[in-house]
């Protein structure tokens, strides 16, 4: 199997820029306005709760966007992600916003290994992470390393149910990719993102994983963190299911008809005893 660690960089790479330059990542608010937060993270408020004072590290941390709202809410981040061009936007970013924030250039599973163990008391994820990695148990073992006794994990990220839902199918919802985690990954070969971009991706070929939501809870239970927290969303903040979905006043997407059918997204909280 072609390594999907170049593939899916190559892709990141390529969006890292196109993404930074989109009115939906909305950079030049943050850069005008000290207080303003991510969709995402204004979303993860009421249950992120204060953070201040915490020292924390966000995996896949893409542009950094959520990165810089994380250490506007008063925590102390670090950001880690595979692609360098996303972390050159990302930097950017930071600098333009004053803000002191470090970005480690790494694979997820690579974390520990040049961050330290024991070092964080938060580790947050946010939406569409971890469908790029293939081992569930793996990212559990990784994210109860990094966390010190007491520190927590926060992740809201896209439903497995979701992510199982062919996007292609306009008239009907229709389940065309697996549910649970598999030995090898779906392939897709698709030239376009998820926000508003000037052109088209060229470097189209990525390799993705569902992972079950028992399997997530079971992966995260077995690396020895207590779970405290587990809700189900009727929202996601992107346009998942084209045709389907309809835009709120929050900056989420639902289903048009029926959103009790479905779940969108999920936040899972966890901590380290």
């Amino acid at each position: 199997m072609t390594d999907y660690r170049v593939l899916n960089r190559d892709n990141w790479d390529e969006r890292a820029p196109l993404h930074a330059a989109s009115p939906d990542y909305a950079l030049d608010k943050f850069r005008a306005d000290p207080s303003f937060l991510s969709e995402v993270v204004r979303f993860d408020l009421p249950l992120l709760g204060d953070i201040r004072g915490l020292r924390g590290v966000h995996l896949q941390c893409h542009i950094g966007t959520d990165t810089l709202s994380l250490t506007r809410l008063g925590a102390e981040m670090t950001g880690l992600d595979f692609s360098s061009a996303s972390l050159l936007q990302a930097r950017k970013l930071a600098e333009d916003a004053s803000a002191a924030i470090e970005f480690v250039e790494s694979e997820v599973y690579d974390a520990v290994t040049v961050l330290g163990a024991g070092q964080f008391d938060l580790v947050y994820t946010g939406i569409g992470a971890l469908c790029w990695l293939p081992d569930i148990h793996r990212w559990a073992e990784t994210v109860a390393a990094l966390l010190r006794p007491g520190g927590r994990l926060f992740i809201r990220e896209g439903h497995p149910m979701l992510w199982s839902i062919d996007e292609t199918h306009l008239d009907s919802l229709v389940i065309g990719y697996p549910y649970f985690e598999t030995p090898e990954p779906t392939v897709f070969d698709n030239p376009g993102t998820y926000v508003e971009t000037d052109r088209a991706i060229t470097e189209t070929v990525t390799y993705e994983w569902n992972h079950g939501l028992g399997e997530i809870v079971g992966a995260v239970l077995a690396s020895g963190l207590t779970l405290t927290g587990l809700v189900e969303h009727r929202t996601a903040p992107w346009n998942a299911l084209p045709g389907h979905m309809i835009h709120d006043e929050h900056g989420e997407w639902r289903l048009g008809y029926h959103p009790e059918r479905l779940p969108l997204s999920y936040t899972l909280q966890a901590r380290k005893e």
